[in-house]
């Protein structure tokens, strides 16, 4: 195969998600992807005819974010009608999952110059807006696995590895603290762009909205626990709760300790996030200067209910594919959907915690879901050439129990 070259990755900053108060909330989904493709073709160079698809990631394709995001973000930026668009949804793993089906593209041979990425406005496509749920209203399926909420799966996994309130919150902590040095350092300017309104030019937003540089153990352990009224909700077919048919598939556990809240959990953001990769004989025939290459990628699926243990099993079959091991990467980024995730997964691979996440991550900067993985690329990139490291995994967990992996290396 190939080799898969990285030639840049740009996003715009992470705005609160709300409805009329976040300062990305007033713009359009496909304007704030046309915006970050402008800014790559900008900051590249590249002819935007040259292009050969444009790969997306949205989680909640309803509404505005319907109709195919990418194909009209490319008409939006007035790129030449030529170039193509798709979307894809891999949930939490939309973003990622766009970049590693744009690898296997260039990797083939079949294309030269791929776009990919994500894009979520949760201010204005709300998570659940589809009203599908993750079963997607099967009731056939729900009779054979009763899927529970996302923040229920994260106390499960607390519970069974014994992580407690305390240690939950000190993970969040970490994370505001890491993402406040990383903002004053200037850590994320490298691939951030300003966005405008589309109308008026006026700037919008120039920085991450989200984080929360003041907090303190204190004011995290001020926060009630986020899931236990949903765990109280009636949901089975004989009126049992939806703690007890997570508590079903492991009726080991006496009960579920709800330890996750609005301050250890992701963030609800607005944002987009976009990487151009191309082929070695494209790089060389318009002499460019690659920033990085794709060594493995990698999906795992695992146990539906408990549904976010997968990125073990993701990073581990990467891992394999590259020839490598977990001690052999210098940065990990494993995004934080909840502090249970990383956690646990820096404990099942026997990971260095002061190679994970060390500019913060979606606790304190938020996740704009199918923009995520990209994100996460770009963020790994950067850092690798700060400080002069060689490879980084990137790893997301993903509703219905799967895991999503990527190694880079820096060139």
């Amino acid at each position: 195969m190939r080799d898969v070259f990285i030639l840049d990755a740009v996003r715009t900053p992470r705005g609160r998600g709300k409805a009329g108060k976040g300062a990305l909330s007033g713009v359009h989904p496909q304007e704030l992807v046309a915006q970050t493709l402008g800014q790559l073709a900008r900051r590249t160079g590249i002819e935007r005819k040259d292009v050969d698809d444009v790969v997306l990631g949205v989680v909640t394709q309803f509404g505005e974010q319907g109709a195919n995001v990418a194909r009209n973000a490319v008409l939006a930026a007035e790129w030449p009608e030529e170039v193509t668009g798709t979307t894809l949804n891999r949930f939490c793993g939309s973003g990622l999952q766009a970049v590693n089906f744009a690898a296997y593209g260039v990797a083939s041979g079949d294309q030269r110059l791929v776009v990919c990425g994500g894009v979520e406005s949760m201010s204005r496509v709300a998570m659940g807006a589809d009203g599908a749920m993750l079963d997607g209203l099967n009731t056939h399926l729900r009779k054979k696995v009763a899927m529970v909420p996302q923040g229920i799966s994260a106390d499960l996994i607390a519970t069974i590895e014994g992580f407690s309130r305390k240690d939950v919150d000190a993970f969040a902590l970490r994370s505001q603290k890491h993402a406040a040095r990383a903002i004053e350092e200037g850590r994320f300017s490298k691939s951030l762009f300003a966005v405008v309104d589309p109308d008026s030019g006026k700037v919008l937003l120039e920085k991450d909205e989200y984080p929360r540089p003041d907090t303190t153990l204190e004011t995290l352990g001020q926060l009630g626990a986020a899931f236990v009224q949903m765990g109280a909700v009636p949901a089975g077919p004989g009126g049992e709760t939806l703690d007890q048919l997570a508590l079903k598939r492991y009726p080991k556990v006496a009960k579920i300790e709800h330890v996750h809240t609005a301050g250890n959990s992701s963030g609800i953001v607005d944002g987009a996030g976009l990487v151009l990769l191309a082929g070695a004989e494209y790089v060389k025939a318009h002499g460019l200067k690659p920033r990085g290459r794709i060594r493995a990628t990698a999906t795992a699926g695992a146990e539906p209910v408990i549904m976010l243990t997968a990125p073990t099993p993701a990073s581990q079959k990467a891992l394999k594919l590259a020839g490598m091991s977990a001690k052999d990467i210098d940065l990990w980024e494993i995004n934080e959907a909840f502090a249970t995730v990383p956690l646990q997964t820096i404990r099942n691979l026997g990971i260095d915690a002061d190679r994970v996440n060390v500019n913060g991550g979606a606790i304190a900067l938020g996740h704009p879901l199918g923009a995520t993985g990209a994100i996460l690329l770009g963020t790994a990139l950067d850092e690798l050439e700060r400080s002069n490291k060689a490879t980084a995994l990137l790893t997301l967990c993903i509703g219905g129990g799967m895991g999503i992996a990527t190694i880079i290396e820096r060139v």
